[in-house]
């Protein structure tokens, strides 16, 4: 399967040079108003998506933790962390935790958009996750402690339309849909993938429209 995605984006149809499409990211992120979550009770966090354009179509940058780390070992994730006082805003904490864990300078980034909040009950965060354009090649330096490696994750077959696969899970007797997503033998799932799912489904559209990537078949 992952490398069915992998195939999915080298064939899928770029009608635009690629300074097209990553406009047309930015243009989507800008055109929407997140929706913001008032949780007082839960800590506040934030994530960076760290997104580049290469030969083969653009790429989003997660981690794979650690099995040293306290919570959520060997999971796939996008960097970032709670939110501290002296971070001042949740913008910084995103380019704190990301350069803390994988080495990326925060003048490296050009932030192009916010998402929706992300509530996650089970530990108690409100994550809100910001999209960033960042260089290619870039020399990372991974925390060693908290990062295993980094995963390329090619997005043009998301961008077409690619589906998660989805499971009815029961938390406190509640049904919850919980995401899925293949690649490369790594399961991007959780927290994660419905941040990566709401991303798509904010750009994906609109590109789509505009003919920058071309639908799934």
């Amino acid at each position: 399967m992952a490398g069915d995605s992998q195939r999915g984006g080298l064939e899928a149809i770029v009608t635009h040079q690629s300074g097209g499409l990553r406009d047309g990211i930015a243009e989507a992120l800008r055109s929407q108003v997140p929706r913001r979550a008032d949780r007082p009770d839960f800590r506040q966090a934030a994530v960076l998506l760290p997104l580049y354009q290469s030969g083969v179509g653009p790429h989003l940058i997660l981690t794979k933790r650690t099995e040293e780390v306290p919570t959520h070992k060997g999971q796939i994730a996008f960097p970032g962390g709670g939110f501290e006082e002296r971070d001042g805003e949740l913008l910084a904490t995103a380019l704190r935790e990301t350069q803390e864990e994988i080495g990326l300078e925060p003048g490296a980034v050009e932030i192009i958009g916010t998402l929706d909040d992300t509530v996650t009950v089970t530990s108690r965060h409100v994550v809100r996750p910001f999209v960033g354009f960042v260089p290619h090649p870039y020399p990372y330096r991974l925390d060693p402690f908290e990062i295993e490696r980094l995963i390329h994750l090619p997005i043009l077959p998301l961008l077409s339309g690619a589906p998660f696969r989805e499971e009815i899970w029961e938390r406190d007797g509640q049904p919850v849909v919980v995401y899925f997503y293949e690649y490369d033998g790594d399961t991007i799932w959780g927290l994660t993938a419905r941040i990566l799912k709401q991303f798509m489904e904010t750009v994906g559209r609109p590109l789509r429209e505009k003919g920058l990537v071309s639908p799934t078949p």
